[in-house]
């Protein structure tokens, strides 16, 4: 919802009808991932994609039926067939349904103010939508404590929904389910990811510049004047002046937040190393050689950071692509990132999980 909301803010001040299609369930192969959407408008406006252009224009139309109908839509999508070469199908194989309905709808008109909201506080929430079965259409918006607004249809269905929609708000996984008699998708919107990066040195340029086509908030820390400036960063989102540890600690990183320190400075790395550690923060990396690995960890046990903690730490930081250059640094790092946001961490298969003892 946050890569189409800016559109669709847009066009409701312009008067514009909408219609908003999501992806809700797949096999195999697929270019967008659960939850991918295109908002569109009566007037050939489009946002977003659901495949990035198998079919598009189908679920245009489709949309543009939906918003002169009002009624929600869940299409179903292959791969052509030699026999049937002129049905509307998935190049890349699998199949694909796409759940179509209008934002003027009345369980989006209830959620649609709150979601945004939601959306504006960078708050962690979960949409509910029945999509087939009993409660069509209907929609609630559930939260990781347990909190809901709106309803499926029942308050026996909204129940289940909610339990089903906290282990997956858990887990930051969007998908469907079959509860009592409908079919319910759960879209987890977690708020945009965070690169906190530690040390305002020529690497960390690149490395903010990358981000930001990646969409992360950006945050550089570093006490010295001469590096941090905005002439040097002038994409960053936040410059911070201050300690790394201290900065650390009142950023209060969460799940969705990233820190590379790499300032190269064992006075500012190991103090922001321990405050990223003990943080639940979902990606943790330090520059440095492989063998400087056994003295970092061993000044990092002596600051009260634990064997399970350190397991945590992807040092050196980055995927080994044979990168020199800053900008190909830069690559490295984030792709390590997204690896670990994704669940394919690596960081246990580094020298982080048997960590040496440095010899007296």
């Amino acid at each position: 919802m946050r890569e189409v909301i800016a559109e669709i803010e847009a066009w409701k001040k312009e008067g514009r009808a909408i219609a908003i299609a999501t992806n809700v369930k797949k096999e195999g192969s697929s270019l967008r991932p659960l939850g991918a959407k295109m908002a569109v408008t009566a007037g050939q406006k489009i946002a977003g994609s659901v495949t990035g252009g198998c079919i598009e224009g189908a679920v245009y139309e489709e949309a543009a039926a939906v918003i002169q109908s009002g009624q929600p839509r869940l299409l179903h999508y292959g791969v052509t067939s030699e026999e049937t070469p002129w049905e509307v199908g998935l190049s890349c194989g699998g199949t694909l349904d796409v759940f179509v309905e209008s934002l003027d709808s009345p369980a989006w008109q209830a959620i649609y103010p709150v979601l945004v909201r939601c959306l504006e506080e960078k708050q962690l929430v979960a949409v509910a939508t029945v999509i087939a079965g009993r409660g069509l259409g209907c929609k609630m918006l559930v939260w990781p404590d347990g909190r809901t607004f709106g309803s499926l249809g029942s308050a026996d269905l909204d129940k289940e929904a909610a339990a089903w929609a906290q282990k997956q708000i858990r887990r930051k996984e969007t998908s469907w389910t079959h509860l009592l008699e409908s079919d319910v998708f759960v879209d987890v919107l977690p708020p945009p990811s965070r690169l906190v990066v530690v040390g305002a040195v020529h690497i960390a340029i690149p490395l903010v510049a990358l981000a930001k086509t990646l969409d992360f908030y950006t945050i550089v820390i570093d006490p010295r004047k001469a590096f941090a400036t905005r002439e040097r960063f002038p994409h960053v989102d936040e410059l911070i002046l201050e300690w790394p540890s201290t900065a650390l600690e009142r950023l209060r990183p969460d799940e969705s937040t990233c820190i590379a320190v790499i300032s190269h400075d064992e006075k500012l790395d190991n103090p922001a190393l321990r405050a990223a550690l003990t943080s639940p923060a979902c990606y943790v990396g330090v520059l440095g050689t492989r063998k400087n690995i056994p003295r970092r960890f061993a000044a990092l046990r002596e600051m009260g950071v634990s064997e399970e903690q350190l397991r945590r730490l992807h040092a050196p930081i980055g995927l080994d692509i044979g990168a020199v250059l800053p900008e190909e640094i830069a690559l490295a790092i984030l792709a390590e990132m997204v690896a670990a946001q994704h669940g394919k961490s690596r960081a246990q298969e580094t020298q982080a999980i048997r960590p040496v003892p440095v010899e007296s």
